[in-house]
């Protein structure tokens, strides 16, 4: 397996699938991130491949405690009153190396894995089903204290629209739905999603205007390597959250999307927009995620 991996996507559905041979798991409001343990040490990536390993440093120490050749698939999640905030898990990915230290000494992160990877033993697992990885990764993981842990998962719907239903307040954002018989899919939507919001995920790559309050943003909605597109013009509340975390990441040049040139940045931050705003050329962006 060559690293960083190209993890597995979810494509969006309207309701929880119903049938035999059906998996689900909460889908939990945090920052989408592999975790590798080496021989010498703990490697952590983004979705995108970056090494975010010095952003969630108190996880990478964690993770020291899994046998190596261990690669977990999973969320970074800040719990804060009893639930998962993702505004906090956010602001750690998007801020200075300082202020991550300093934030993750105020509000240490929990990593909830989903799926294994590499097993210690048994190598690599990914071409193995759902029901067979989903074995391995609880038996590898319970001797293993918090802040690692599996998520939930079951195969009765009627416990998933109980988990959808009534864990919103948690910082639930949705349900995502696995086949049992399921290789791992690597780089494919191979998942099925269902959230509360009618929104999509969309990864910020530039913006237009001032950067700490820009007037609209260069986003990449999907898989990566799909066309750059430039969101409507931004609510002002919303450009001051979003221009607070854009001063932290680094600008890359200029370069143009929809016959206008914008700031590109090199970032993991993202925003939700309405689910199909895109049609008539441009996406409203309803919050920072």
């Amino acid at each position: 397996m060559e690293y960083p991996i190209r993890p597995a996507l979810a494509q969006a559905v309207p309701v929880i699938p119903d049938g035999p041979g059906w998996w689900y798991e909460p889908k939990f409001d945090g920052h989408r991130t592999i975790l590798r343990r080496t021989n010498e040490a703990v490697i952590l990536y983004a979705r995108s491949g970056r090494n975010v390993t010095s952003h969630w440093m108190d996880l990478a120490i964690a993770g020291m405690q899994l046998p190596p050749g261990t690669t977990l698939d999973g969320e970074a999640v800040i719990w804060k009153d009893g639930k998962v905030d993702f505004a906090a898990a956010q602001s750690r990915a998007a801020s200075s190396l300082t202020r991550a230290y300093k934030l993750a000494a105020q509000h240490p992160a929990s990593y909830l894995a989903w799926d294994v990877l590499e097993h210690p033993t048994q190598g690599q697992v990914a071409g193995r089903p759902y029901t067979q990885r989903r074995q391995l990764l609880v038996d590898l993981l319970h001797d293993i204290p918090p802040p690692i842990q599996a998520v939930p998962a079951t195969d009765d719907r009627d416990v998933a629209v109980a988990w959808y239903d009534g864990l919103q307040e948690q910082g639930i954002e949705g349900i995502v739905c696995k086949k049992g018989t399921a290789p791992y899919p690597l780089g494919r939507r191979g998942w099925l999603k269902v959230r509360h919001a009618d929104t999509e995920d969309a990864l910020v790559v530039g913006y237009l205007g001032p950067r700490r309050r820009p007037h609209r943003l260069a986003l990449a909605i999907g898989d990566e390597g799909g066309p750059i597109r430039l969101s409507a013009r931004l609510d002002p509340v919303l450009a001051g959250r979003i221009g607070d975390v854009l001063t932290a990441v680094e600008v890359v040049g200029e370069r143009r999307a929809d016959g206008e040139t914008y700031t590109r940045v090199d970032s993991e931050v993202t925003v939700e927009v309405l689910a199909g705003s895109g049609r008539h050329g441009t996406l409203t962006v309803t919050r920072m995620r």
